[in-house]
């Protein structure tokens, strides 16, 4: 069985003051298992970092993803961080921050899982999370994770740069 624990630590560079701001969504995945038999579990890579492009004005939205591989012999389950972290901030300044999960298979025909639309951060897969299904002889689903931000309503954040970071958990079910 192996376990990778991915930490991802994004370098942003200073922007122009012009520029309302530039969000990051930095990934911290878990993986944690049941050490049984042949059973596996485990990330191929690190999710790059989701940078995320200016809003120029009050009623832009922007997004965008980032995929990884998960390796399973059986059936699993994500949740994610629901605290502050996980939301697009500056200082004391924050912006509408939703996430999205979605899998090349759906459980049926490939492993995979049914996607998760767009949640707000601090409900993203809670309190249900997300089943991964396990089809035999298909040992590897892509996993692809959506950020997006924008202006609370009737409001326009101050520039700068804003950063969240996500953390998902993924949980052993087995067959």
């Amino acid at each position: 069985m192996k376990l990778t624990v991915i930490h991802i630590i994004a370098a942003v560079p200073k922007r122009s003051v012009l520029r309302l701001w530039v969000p990051v969504v930095m990934l911290t995945l878990i993986c944690s298992a049941q050490l049984m038999g042949e059973d596996f579990m485990y990330w191929a890579d690190n999710f790059a970092p989701i940078t995320l492009q200016n809003i120029q004005n009050r009623d832009q939205v922007s997004e965008d993803s980032s995929f990884t591989t998960l390796f399973t012999s059986g059936d699993a389950e994500i949740s994610a961080d629901n605290s502050a972290t996980a939301q697009l901030s500056n200082g004391a300044d924050t912006l509408v921050t939703e996430y999205k999960l979605t899998y090349d298979g759906d459980g049926a025909t490939a492993t995979g899982g049914s996607t998760v639309d767009w949640t707000a951060y601090d409900s993203f897969l809670t309190p249900t999370t997300s089943s991964v299904t396990y089809v035999t002889d298909d040992d590897e689903v892509v996993v692809t994770l959506f950020a997006r931000a924008s202006n609370y309503p009737n409001q326009l954040a101050n520039a700068g740069e804003y950063t969240a970071t996500q953390t998902m958990t993924v949980h052993w079910v087995g067959p």
